[in-house]
Formats: structure tokens, C-alpha cells, sequence
């Protein structure tokens, strides 16, 4: 079985009974992540990337380029958009940690969606033998913070300047953190 073939895309009711499906990032997702970052405000920038960048810190095609191993992403689409996307990047020197972020639309930030990227992407993560999620986090983003508390209990948060460090451990568990009920398989 190829890389990546164990995750299917899934479908789940969020906040205004819309439709997300969540799936493995794709090649030909460049330029959906172009109009993606068009779309976010310059603090949703900030915040997932701690810097006022205007455009994405690399090209869109190797931010799509994963090896759905090292390197992982899923993305959340609504309609013919994607909406936010959710990563990881296994440490070169330990495989069992992996670097974690998350960035959702604006429009779409509270529905859900961040929840649902998350809780991908770490059975994914979890799946492939990483046993550490890394995150830096600003202090003041309450939102992101929460949603690490609630999702990966466990979580350290250590304080560096204006952000935390956090350490997220998984659980050996195999399949998404939700609910089976939830889902949907769609094609």
C-alpha cells in the first residue's frame, strides 16, 4: 500500500451544518494554497507563521510536495477550496517527533475545522510511529492554545519569551481521535 493510502478523505458536519472533508494534501493542491494565503488576514499570518509575511515563507509546490512519512499534511475543503491546512515535520535526528502547525481560513476559524485538521493529522502522526508533536505557540493565541489542550492532553507548555514551547505525546492509538459516528468516507 502506498504512502498516505490508509487515510481516506472524510467528510463531517461543522459549525453551520456545512460539509468539510479533510484529505491528504495532493501535488496539484498549489494552487488551491495560493488562494488560501490570499484569503488569510494578515494576523492569521502572523499567528501561524510569528512573522508579517506577505507571501508564503516557500513556494506553494514544495508546500504540497509531502512524503506521507517525514513529511505530512492535510487539508480541509469546502466546496472547491481549501480552508486550512494541518502539518507535521518529523525531526530529522528522532522520527518518533515531529513539528506540528495549523493554519484555517479566517471565515472559517471556531467552526471546527482547526479541530478536525488536528485530529488527522495526529492519528496520522500516531499511526507512523511519531510519539511527540512539537509546537511553538504565541502566548496570546488563546484560540490554538485551547484547542492543544483539549485535543492532546498531556501537553507541556513551557514559556520562551512571547511564546510556548509545547510538547504534545500521543497516544499509540491508530484511528482519529473522533468519534467513528462522525465520519463519512467519500470518494
Amino acid at each position: 500500500m502506498p504512502r498516505g493510502a490508509e487515510f481516506i478523505s472524510r467528510t463531517q458536519e461543522v459549525g453551520m451544518d456545512m460539509p468539510v472533508a479533510t484529505r491528504p494534501v495532493q501535488p496539484d493542491d498549489a494552487r488551491q494554497f495560493c488562494r488560501l494565503w490570499d484569503r488569510l488576514s494578515p494576523d492569521t499570518v502572523y499567528r501561524r507563521f510569528h512573522a508579517p509575511l506577505r507571501r508564503p515563507p516557500v513556494g506553494a509546490e514544495r508546500l504540497v510536495l509531502v512524503d506521507h512519512d517525514l513529511r505530512e499534511a492535510v487539508v480541509a475543503v469546502i466546496g472547491d477550496d481549501v480552508v486550512g491546512v494541518a502539518r507535521y515535520d518529523r525531526t530529522p535526528a528522532d522520527r518518533s517527533t515531529a513539528e506540528f502547525a495549523v493554519v484555517v481560513e479566517d471565515a472559517w476559524q471556531g467552526f471546527g475545522v482547526g479541530r478536525q485538521l488536528v485530529e488527522e493529522l495526529t492519528g496520522l502522526a500516531a499511526r507512523r510511529g511519531v510519539r511527540t508533536l512539537t509546537a511553538t505557540v504565541q502566548k496570546d493565541n488563546d484560540r490554538v492554545v485551547r484547542l492543544i489542550r483539549r485535543l492532546l492532553p498531556g501537553s507541556t507548555f513551557t514559556p520562551d519569551s512571547d511564546v510556548y514551547d509545547v510538547e504534545s505525546p500521543l497516544s499509540t492509538a491508530s484511528g482519529p481521535l473522533r468519534a467513528p459516528s462522525l465520519l463519512q468516507t467519500t470518494h
